[in-house]
């Protein structure tokens, strides 16, 4: 349960005086509310941090005020002179003085009442606001602020400056935050006392104060102390989380299984290559957790071609030997039908029935694949989402894989696993992005992990250049050459069609060029057809009836055509390093040499310079991620809006690194100690956890 003190911080930002329905919707656009919460909140306030801040500390005489600068003055206001009747493009100004000198006070489109009310003729001001000179005459044209003497303590000296949407203003956004931090209780530190006091760091009250109501121009900075603070606090609630969550898994009874290893053995008969040592490896790390007690959630990193369909395919198969059943979800059809594909010659030798269950799959012919499931007719279903659904019924299924895991949350994981009988399903999750180690400690850090490092025997490596997009001529010249050997070519385009704001070569136009020169031999592949096109296009280039396949990136996952060996990539410096990697993946598959060619138009950024040498220099998907995470920065390197993935509110700071190592440790002492987190610390640490958000991860898990 949440503690009571937090109440009034998970209350509607409505609650807050000035907020009403309108400026609710402005926040709503403006905050970056975590995945599930659709109104903000006054929690989601103070997690809104600012960029920098307006000093308003200079307070010169009139006299000495520095035009084009931000003062605070303290002036009497003398008179104020409205403009003619019907001239509405003239100015309202208000003359006021201090000992030294006048200023005029200039507003546009006012109304009267209102400044006359602020401005009382007679009375003291504290004004504040940019001082220009026009004329001879000081100016300030809308002061940002006029407070009388008794409220001074109203201005805010160092003001910070927030993200904003069209429509809310930062005066009504201050107001609403610093209503916010009036709401943060007083709390039990959760951190170990020595290691704030040798950082020097504050309390976590202290922290969020002063990023809001900064004492100093540089307690703004992620760099210092509050925000290093906050950070620390962020990395720690989710490595915590992480462990709780993977502590109670290991909890969870699982169930047992080991096989005989005969079907296994017919797969590897069946195999035209020889295991790898890293999918050997793999297999025996898999098989250990099947035969464990407790329910196995195990993560296989597999670069591009690193074989981890066939370590999925043995891993099920042990599910089999055991008289259950597994499963392989995968995110999109054609991945599905992919991996049908590949295994279906193997099941077929090994003596395994497999099914396949995508949308597309309606009517009678779903029926019988369903009747078939819960009879244990079928050993193994591969399928995409469709296999959520409700009327799916595994007579015993004791196994699933899930297939480029970022592309599914954690929601739809639980509901796999629920569909296993006999103590939860055990799983297995596969990528083919090779993530990098901080990404992996802050976002799969509830996972085992497999890596598979090495390429099957007879690979060839991939011959990788960039090229102007000038030199195109060139290149079809050489493609031309290579077409008569037999060769046959990816052409990826970033765009299905082209748009006026864009300069991009789309994929329609890119296809209607080829076509004239390689006459329809040229295919075309893209998003916006049918699934059963896109098949038909797929099926035309497999066979090798078309040599050329213009496609956007609906080809960066899972497409297997091992006879084409060239990859163009136009405007390479639009893609990020992640992705050209996958693209380049689906080339180099069978004996001939293959070419990946990297066009992109001059000048090139140096970021999009770093990307592409860094593809000329390396295959390695595990060396290319860390580069990756290096050029964009973790928060996007997760592709937090493709993925559902929340990224961080606070941690996104220097020192990153150094700070989620030292979390993961604490955490890991924490739960060693303290599993229940029931100490006073503990207790404590429950409170950061609400903060954060983080227990959302562990109510998930428990539910399981």
């Amino acid at each position: 349960m949440r503690p009571v003190a937090l109440t009034p911080l998970f209350a509607s930002a409505q609650s807050l005086a000035g907020i009403g329905p309108r400026l609710v919707l402005l926040l709503k656009k403006c905050l970056a509310l975590p995945p599930g919460v659709s109104e903000p909140r006054v929690l989601d306030l103070l997690w809104h941090l600012p960029t920098g801040v307006v000093d308003r500390r200079a307070e010169p005489s009139s006299r000495d005020a520095v035009p084009g600068s931000i003062v605070t003055l303290k002036v009497r206001v003398l008179k104020h002179k409205a403009p003619p009747r019907g001239n509405n493009k003239a100015p309202y100004k208000v003359t006021c003085e201090d000992d030294t000198g006048r200023i005029d006070l200039v507003f546009f489109h006012a109304e009267r009442k209102f400044i006359e009310t602020q401005l009382p003729e007679g009375e003291e001001r504290y004004i504040s606001g940019r001082v220009e000179r026009y004329g001879e005459t000081l100016q300030m044209a809308h002061p940002d602020y006029i407070v009388p003497p008794e409220r001074r303590g109203d201005l805010p000296m160092l003001e910070p400056v927030y993200p904003l949407t069209a429509g809310l203003s930062g005066k009504v956004l201050f107001k609403a935050t610093r209503q916010a931090i009036e709401r943060v209780p007083d709390m039990t530190e959760w951190q170990d006392a020595a290691w704030l006091k040798a950082r020097q760091w504050p309390d976590f009250k202290t922290a969020l104060n002063r990023l809001h109501r900064p004492e100093d121009a540089q307690d703004v900075s992620n760099g210092a102390a509050p925000w290093q603070r906050l950070a620390y606090d962020e990395l720690l609630a989710g490595q915590l989380a992480l462990g709780l969550v993977r502590q109670n898994i290991r909890a969870q009874r699982g169930r047992s299984i080991s096989g005989d290893g005969l079907i296994r053995k017919r797969i590897v008969a069946a195999l035209p290559f020889k295991l790898t040592n890293s999918q050997i490896t793999a297999l025996s790390e898999i098989s250990t957790d099947l035969a464990a007690t407790h329910r196995m959630l195990r993560l296989l990193q597999g670069d591009v071609g690193s074989g981890k369909t066939v370590v999925a395919l043995m891993s099920m198969a042990i599910a089999i030997e055991a008289g259950a059943q597994a499963a392989l979800m995968a995110p999109t059809e054609v991945l599905a039908r992919q991996h049908a594909d590949t295994i279906a010659p193997l099941a077929e030798q090994a003596g395994l029935r497999i099914a396949l269950l995508t949308g597309r799959e309606k009517g009678k012919a779903r029926d019988a694949v369903l009747e078939r499931l819960a009879s244990g007719e079928i050993d193994i279903l591969i399928g995409t989402h469709a296999l959520f659904q409700s009327d799916v019924v595994f007579k015993d299924l004791a196994f699933a894989v899930i297939d480029e895991q970022h592309r599914f949350g954690v929601h739809q994981r639980l509901a796999l696993q629920a569909k296993g009988s006999n103590g939860g399903t055990n799983v297995l999750v596969m990528t083919a992005t090779p993530i990098p180690r901080t990404l992996l400690m802050t976002h799969y850090g509830d996972l085992d992990v497999s890596k598979l490092t090495e390429k099957p025997a007879g690979r060839k490596p991939i011959i990788t250049r960039k090229m102007p997009v000038d030199h195109m001529e060139r290149l079809i010249d050489r493609i031309r050459v290579q077409l008569a050997e037999g060769a046959q070519v990816y052409w990826v385009c970033p765009l299905i069609e082209s748009s006026e704001q864009s300069e991009l070569a789309a994929a329609e136009e890119r296809h209607a060029h080829l076509a004239q020169i390689f006459g329809n031999t040229v295919g075309l592949l893209h998003g916006a057809l049918t699934a059963k096109e896109k098949d038909t296009t797929m099926a035309a280039f497999a066979s090798g009836d078309l040599k050329i396949l213009v496609a956007t990136t609906v080809i960066e996952v899972g497409v297997n055509v091992p006879n084409a060996n060239i990859m163009v990539i136009e405007h390479a410096e639009r893609f990020g390093l992640a992705q050209l990697h996958q693209l380049r993946g689906r080339v180099g598959r069978g004996s001939r040499e293959s070419f990946c060619m990297l066009l992109y138009k001059q000048p090139l950024g140096v970021t999009a310079e770093q990307r592409l040498t860094m593809m000329e220099k390396t295959e390695d998907g595990f060396l290319i991620a860390e580069k990756d995470l290096e050029l964009r920065g973790g928060g996007e390197m997760l592709g937090a809006r493709q993925s559902g993935e929340p990224g961080f509110r606070v941690a996104e700071v220097p020192g990153f690194e150094m700070l989620l190592s030292a979390a993961r440790d604490d955490a890991k002492l924490i739960l060693a100690t303290d599993a229940e987190l029931a100490s006073p610390r503990g207790q404590a640490l429950r409170t950061l956890l609400y903060m954060f958000e983080a227990d959302e991860a562990v109510r998930l898990f428990r539910a399981a």
